[in-house]
């Protein structure tokens, strides 16, 4: 029998630190205390006795609504052993979630990467080998395809992840420990979480979820009380490497533009700054002082940010007008525009007020310090 190595990126507890490193839009290293992340299992609260009587479905109309539009994805890719011969094929398991009757699955980056065969299987046993179209590792986002009729596919829905409230049911469906279908139940504990991508920078608006999420539920949906995808589960965190209640995902509104990026076959690139944000600090988006842990300067000499003027210490209040009013909501904001966008940034240094032009620059591929 061939071992699977499920997948799930697991994070060793909570990283204490202030400073989050801003090579782009998201953070070039995470020791903002909500950027670890993995899929991290949890002990599923029960969702709510009300739900699905006013409020939504039952957890098992959820579970039927949905579940023919998730799959199980099996990936081989090359191991790296050592000596002569490497380390030969390896395999791991993950989930997807089917976007279209086109044939397009998407699933997390880390599901796919290095992927030399995939391997889908739908709820009613039937597989097919898989395409990998794209894959996005700085929000972990993929997509495969498959050559399977369309009136075999059953989409699911994307929700309005905006619109998501802590203590709102959901429900992940995927494959841990590689048990096909398996469905738990939680709510959203948090909204707007920080969580490192496999590039080292940050995705910002993750919902933390206490739903319980294991290796192998990675790419498989976080579902509302609708049956629609609130997001894709990505990581847990945890200090003893099993669940802890804290898992994170990937939110809907950030799968559905990569998805649509990459599926339309655009480039996905995201926007970057080249600083290191104090996020220690309210009132703001203020500019670190000191060096990051991998001794960078608080200000990328060469970057977009050292060519606008920033300065160590500098206070940004605003983008284009629109009040900033922490780390996150700078980082939020500036993945909003896309590289080459000119922004206006306001200043407060010194006592004094004054505007920057900053023209955004594209995010390396990996963050230089994670």
């Amino acid at each position: 029998m061939k071992s699977l190595n499920r997948i799930l990126p697991i994070i060793a507890g909570a990283i204490a630190g202030g400073v989050i490193a801003l090579a782009v839009s998201g953070g070039a290293n995470t020791t903002h205390t909500t950027t670890t992340t993995v899929l991290a299992p949890a002990h599923g609260s029960a969702i709510p006795t009300s739900l699905g009587s006013s409020h939504g479905l039952t957890v098992n109309q959820i579970y039927r609504a949905a579940s023919p539009g998730v799959v199980d994805i099996v990936v081989t890719s090359r191991g790296s052993g050592l000596g002569l011969l490497g380390g030969g094929a390896q395999q791991g398991e993950g989930a997807g979630v089917v976007y279209d009757t086109k044939g397009d699955i998407l699933t997390d980056q880390h599901v796919v990467a290095g992927a030399t065969s995939v391997k889908v299987t739908f709820q009613d046993g039937r597989t097919a080998s898989a395409k990998v179209l794209g894959a996005d590792p700085q929000t972990d986002v993929a997509a495969i395809h498959v050559d399977v009729p369309g009136s075999e596919l059953h989409p699911i829905p994307l929700a309005n992840s905006t619109a998501a409230q802590v203590g709102d049911p959901v429900v992940a469906i995927g494959s841990p420990f590689s048990l096909p279908e398996t469905t738990t139940t939680g709510i959203v504990s948090a909204i707007g979480r920080g969580i490192q991508a496999p590039s080292k920078f940050t995705i910002q608006g993750a919902i933390q979820t206490d739903a319980a999420i294991n290796p192998g539920n990675s790419g498989g949906p976080l579902l509302d009380a609708s049956a629609h995808v609130l997001g894709l589960n990505d990581q847990i965190q945890t200090s003893s490497g099993s669940s802890s209640g804290v898992g994170f995902a990937v939110p809907s509104s950030t799968v559905a533009r990569i998805a649509s990026g990459i599926i339309g076959g655009s480039p996905v690139k995201h926007s970057y700054v080249g600083i290191s944000l104090d996020s220690t600090m309210s009132g703001g988006a203020r500019i670190a002082t000191h060096p990051d842990p991998c001794g960078d300067p608080p200000v990328i000499p060469g970057a977009p940010g050292a060519n606008a003027g920033l300065q160590a210490g500098d206070l940004i209040a605003a983008i284009n007008g629109q009040t900033v009013s922490s780390t996150d909501a700078f980082i939020t904001t500036i993945d909003k525009y896309h590289p080459g966008d000119t922004v206006t940034l306001t200043i407060k240094r010194g006592g004094q007020t004054h505007q920057s032009k900053l023209k955004l620059g594209t995010r390396p591929g990996t963050a230089q310090c994670g």
